[in-house]
């Protein structure tokens, strides 16, 4: 048995923990490879076990949909088994203040949100009150931050040239960049952040970017699913002649094949020169956790490591240990309001201790980087009128404010501000925002509540309740059938106290058949719930688990053309499996857990995708294939 893994490396300690007992890089302590501490991980993670497995007290499985235990006992049920849960409710508190749309029964239920919130549903809506405002003044012409609350423009520089120089940047700009630092708890004088349009931009501009050698550099990357920044980045590497290289997941439970990923990574050290290793902390599919000794083993043997901080929970960055894994490379992103707003951008964190990895390209420029700038609307136009030659305007931006800052309850004051034209002089007074030193400071309520919050309370939340809808979906079985099928079948770690908050599944039907992921997500919208569709792939079947394999595996081209995916993009390689996912965020609670639990055992009934399309037929609506 391999001894466990402490998260440091030396000379007389290269193995990484390859059995399971330093599953996270959060959750474990620095010292956990003395045995008491591994003993007490055990412990835990069986405490977790019996715990999840008595929520659902008396009831172990259920084979009809209308058997489910109601919302007010599920709970009773759940707190019972989970009392420290109940040390979670200010972030019920917050959603009930700052997401009230959530909280509506009809409200849509979000499993499709990666990422991290900027601002919060409030803040959306008093800047969409302030503009409606602005319209009662006949002599005035405002000017307001749209419900975007920001805008983007491409900039129209290469990665080194942007790090080196960067070039002008609105207020705005300046004070997200400062926010954004302090929350990932990232040095300014060790890493350069850039802002990107998307994780698939980040990905290519790396790999476009990287001193790759002309000959022997690889591409190493760690990833039991089709991605699509991944792919560009592929696509990218090849041209250039680098040799790619994958982890292999074994099947069932879909962990690293550590003896393959050793090799890969150990191999050639002495000849290894410009070469890449992309790795995330958790799979952002399957939430199958993998221990950060990779990435310092990987560096150990001469690689740059890009880390992947995509599927990570608010806060968890604070517990990474900078000090002692610098990686070269870090992408994350940002959308802009959880349930309401997807839309984002993506920040790329580059050493600046190394920025020699990075081609010197000149005046060449790279697509995918950006400036943050205000989007402004302009209201009233047809009854504005000048006075004095004066034109006045009003705009105001979201309040970002450190939490320091919010905390001190700093006095808001106006501050006029000239501008001055070829014909006139405007006065533009910005309002309603935070000052410090005549300083603009910008508050990201959604960032300001996750720090506040904490990741301990944040990771207690999302794993009592992942690891319940785990247990809550396996509990269904369909009826009247001596081989017992499950309803549902989850791809990746069960019931697991490092797990991620993201589960892979699909549903089968009575006859052990699968019904077609992209059905049960329409059927799912349909139900206000949204789940994601994704494609796992370079999955190893054990000899023993050959007709498993040849039973779980799809062929490429029907799960690309069920992907939706269309003849311009890349396409999985190799054969894999379509599968759905749902992603809890810090804001889920257990009544949405509760309800995609209960449209999940509605399969249960045999005739149900079948009413369903002739309920749709009859509310005269487009029919759903089936």
């Amino acid at each position: 048995m391999q001894p466990p893994c402490s998260g440091r490396t030396s000379s007389s300690q290269q193995q990484p923990c390859f059995s399971s007992c330093f599953l996270s890089p959060f959750l474990v302590s620095e010292n956990s490879h003395d045995n008491t501490s591994n003993s007490n991980t055990v412990n835990r993670t069986d405490d977790l076990t019996s715990a999840t497995s008595s929520s659902l007290s008396p009831n172990t499985h259920f084979t009809n949909h209308e058997s489910l235990p109601l919302l007010h006992e599920s709970y009773n049920n759940f707190i019972k088994a989970f009392p420290q849960f109940s040390t979670t409710c200010e972030i019920d508190e917050i959603r009930e203040q700052e997401y009230h749309h959530l909280n509506n029964s009809l409200s849509n239920i979000c499993f499709d949100y990666t990422g991290y919130g900027l601002f919060s549903y409030v803040q959306q809506n008093q800047n969409s009150g302030s503009i409606a405002s602005c319209s009662s003044s006949s002599s005035t012409r405002y000017l307001n931050l749209e419900q975007s609350f920001f805008d983007v423009s491409i900039k129209s520089m290469n990665l080194k040239s942007q790090i080196l120089y960067g070039g002008h940047e609105s207020e705005i700009e300046s004070r997200i960049r400062e926010r954004i630092m302090t929350f990932m708890n990232v040095s300014e004088t060790d890493y350069a952040l850039v802002f990107i349009a998307n994780e698939v931009s980040a990905f290519k501009l790396v790999a476009d970017s990287f001193q790759f050698q002309s000959k022997g550099s690889e591409l190493l990357t760690v990833y039991d699913h089709n991605n699509e920044a991944l792919e560009m980045m592929i696509d990218s590497c090849k041209k250039q002649g680098v040799q790619i290289l994958s982890a292999e997941f074994t099947w069932p439970n879909l962990g690293i094949e550590w003896r393959k990923l050793k090799k890969m990574i150990t191999c050639k050290k002495e000849k290894r020169k410009g070469s890449l290793f992309v790795f995330p902390l958790y799979s952002k599919v399957t939430g199958s956790p993998y221990s950060y000794f990779w990435m310092s083993l990987a560096q150990e043997n001469g690689w740059c490591v890009m880390l992947d901080l995509c599927a990570l929970r608010p806060k968890e960055m604070d517990t990474l240990g900078m000090s002692m894994f610098k990686p070269d490379f870090m992408v994350c992103s940002f959308y802009k309001v959880f349930g309401e707003n997807p839309s984002g951008f993506g920040c790329l964190f580059v050493k600046k201790s190394n920025l020699s990895s990075l081609k010197d390209l000149g005046n060449a420029t790279s697509i995918g980087i950006i400036s943050i700038v205000p989007t402004l609307t302009q209201c009233n136009t047809s009854n504005f009128s000048r006075q004095n030659d004066t034109e006045k305007s009003n705009f105001r931006l979201p309040e970002f404010s450190t939490p320091e800052i919010q905390k001190s309850k700093t006095k808001k004051k106006q501050v006029e501000v000239e501008v001055t034209s070829s014909s006139t002089s405007e006065v533009v007074e910005l309002q309603g925002m935070n000052m410090k030193d005549e300083k603009l400071e910008i508050e990201c309520r959604g960032l300001d509540h996750a720090h506040n919050v904490g990741l301990i309370v944040i990771s207690t939340r999302t794993r009592y309740l992942i690891n319940w809808l785990v247990n809550a979906l396996m509990s269904l079985q369909h009826p009247h059938d001596e081989n017992r099928f499950s309803l549902i079948r989850i791809y990746g770690p069960k019931i697991n106290s490092h797990r991620g908050p993201t589960i892979a599944f699909n549903i089968f039907d009575w006859k052990g058949e699968k019904i077609d992921p992209a059905l049960v997500q329409k059927l799912a919208d349909r139900n206000n719930i949204s789940l994601s569709r994704s494609f796992l792939k370079n999955i190893k079947f054990l000899d023993k688990n050959q007709e498993e394999r040849e039973w779980a595996l799809e062929t490429k081209a029907n799960e690309v053309e069920k992907l939706g995916l269309s003849k311009k993009k890349k396409s999985p390689n190799g054969p894999g499996i379509l599968v759905l996912t749902a992603t809890l965020g810090f804001l889920t609670n257990f009544e949405d857990v509760y309800r995609f639990w209960g449209f999940v055992s509605r399969f249960l009934d045999a005739d149900f995708v079948e009413k369903e399309r002739w309920r749709y037929i009859a509310l005269n609506q487009n029919t759903i294939e089936v």
